[in-house]
């Protein structure tokens, strides 16, 4: 079964995805062990995890790169974060074609310009593209795939840039009349009032996708409500935990001049062991290495 046949029938079985994101194999395999029916390789988290700004300086293939890592150490569907595809629609084919390859279950990409300025921060440029130039990305995009299970979701960013639901609702009409897949409606508001608005006014057939990060209400109880999301976004949690955590045992082995305080509140080393599976390779060595 391909990985985007086993998204689609997730969503289909439970009426509606919750993904995580993640910017390492080590995040992604929590994510898995946590319950969450897919994995955002998320362009933003993958740009903090190399001290970057989320300004298209990470490159295709680092990202790619860490798309096959993921891959290889979780089981669950990945929806890869291409931003705005790495500039035109030729550049969009070949991203399709590499991220179908290394075991993705689908894109995202957006209708900004690039380089892009990711979209929550404060007085951000947020330039976006004509209509007419992302159909023009996503015409090919489907075109390329080479399995229909694999999605194209397309995002359309009319409401971060200020340019209100009527513009959201027109892009994201035209978007579906393309062939995507889904439509990704983002929202800088720091509650769930412009992003409900825009859900309550699509009739379109394909789902909406959401990333409720401004708007943490918007819990799973609600976003059921609208009877229309077919997947949520947890965009940057991942990152901002481990952030969180590090801070935190840094600063208390600081403060206390040692480890001794901290120790017993992280988890054993031997946990680590079994996430990076040294169990299996004990096992193997026993097996197929003389003398073991």
């Amino acid at each position: 079964m391909s990985m985007g046949r086993k998204l689609r029938d997730r969503i289909v079985l439970t009426g509606l995805a919750h993904v995580m994101a993640a910017h390492s194999p080590l995040s992604a395999r929590l994510a898995e062990e946590a319950g969450f029916d897919g994995i955002w390789a998320s362009g933003f988290e993958l740009s903090a995890l190399y001290c970057l700004a989320d300004v298209s300086l990470i490159s295709m293939s680092q990202h790619l790169d860490m798309v096959r890592a993921m891959a290889d150490s979780s089981s669950l569907p990945i929806i890869a974060d291409i931003d705005t595809g790495f500039d035109n629609a030729i550049n969009v084919m070949h991203a399709v074609r590499q991220y179908e390859r290394a075991g993705a279950a689908a894109v995202v990409n957006e209708d900004k310009c690039f380089p892009k300025v990711t979209s929550l921060v404060e007085a951000g440029r947020q330039e976006l593209v004509t209509t007419e130039e992302f159909v023009g990305k996503i015409e090919p995009a489907i075109a390329t795939r080479s399995c229909p299970d694999f999605m194209i979701i397309a995002r359309t960013e009319a409401l971060i840039a200020d340019q209100g639901e009527a513009e959201a609702l027109k892009r994201a009409y035209a978007y579906e009349a393309a062939g995507a897949d889904m439509i990704l409606i983002h929202s800088k508001q720091k509650t769930a009032d412009e992003v409900g608005s825009f859900v309550r006014a699509w009739v379109g057939e394909k789902p909406i996708v959401i990333v409720p990060t401004a708007y943490p209400e918007m819990n799973e109880m609600r976003i059921r409500q609208s009877g229309k999301i077919a997947i949520v976004i947890y965009g940057n949690h991942a990152i901002r935990a481990a952030v969180t955590a590090m801070q935190e045992v840094f600063a208390r082995i600081v403060k206390d001049r040692g480890l001794h305080n901290i120790n017993r509140d992280i988890v054993p080393v031997d946990e680590i062991f079994r996430l990076q599976g040294m169990g299996s390779i004990k096992e193997n060595e026993m097996r197929f290495l003389p003398g073991s």
